[in-house]
């Protein structure tokens, strides 16, 4: 069965989520706080954390923060909504996705499986390894590098990069990458892929005339270059 660790200091909203989930064929853990939510994420080994931000003492971005400094296990964080700031730092962190509250627990269930199918390998597709350029990708062992080095991404990280090296030299819509590297719909005034794009520019190394391998073109979308 598929882990999902649950960290929120709402009880009441905590139970209901869980009950949805248990039905959903998942095994489903629970912390109440941000330090038990930190040590339950190194010892339970789940496939996905769902955080929310805001926690007494330890809030979730604090908890996102120490999670990803061992881990990459995706995370799908729960926002107020309207709360931009916490959004754009949770996703710099290494958040795979958001969702504001309140929420059903059938739209995140829906967030959940989106992330899940993305990490596991579905098609013969998937192994073989796509070299673009200094970049070297192996979708099925998920793993990339550059220039033979080893390139740490988020899971959600690694999605959009993948979709952008099947489609080298081609310009890439926002709205295509939303779904197929987080599996949604693009919302009006969502920045998710603006900010997963600049952390993964961040993460790979420039080209021999010194651009980043991804390029932003104006108003049409994104473009991974090839040499």
């Amino acid at each position: 069965m598929t882990k999902v660790l649950l960290i929120d200091d709402d009880v009441e909203l905590v139970n209901l989520i869980r009950e949805y989930l248990v039905q959903e064929g998942f095994d489903v853990e629970c912390a109440h706080d941000g330090e038990t939510g930190i040590i339950y994420a190194e010892t339970l080994s789940p496939s996905l954390i769902v955080l929310d931000v805001m926690m007494p003492k330890l809030n979730g971005i604090e908890v996102l923060r120490r999670i990803r400094a061992s881990s990459n296990v995706p995370v799908l964080m729960l926002t107020a909504k309207g709360d931009d700031e916490h959004r754009i730092v949770g996703l710099e962190l290494g958040a795979d996705d958001y969702v504001p509250k309140p929420c059903t627990p059938r739209e995140l269930i829906a967030r959940i499986r989106a992330i899940l199918r993305r990490i596991v390998p579905v098609t013969e597709q998937t192994q073989a390894q796509i070299n673009v350029g200094p970049l070297a990708l192996w979708p099925e062992r998920r793993l990339v590098e550059w220039e033979g080095q080893p390139i740490n991404l988020t899971s959600t990280e690694f999605n959009l990069l993948e979709v952008l090296v099947r489609q080298a030299g081609r310009v890439v819509s926002k709205s295509d990458l939303s779904t197929l590297g987080l599996g949604r719909p693009l919302s009006r005034f969502d920045r998710t892929i603006d900010v997963h794009l600049s952390s993964i520019r961040q993460k790979l190394g420039t080209l021999a005339d010194g651009r980043q391998c991804i390029q932003t073109v104006y108003r049409m979308g994104y473009q991974l270059i090839k040499e």
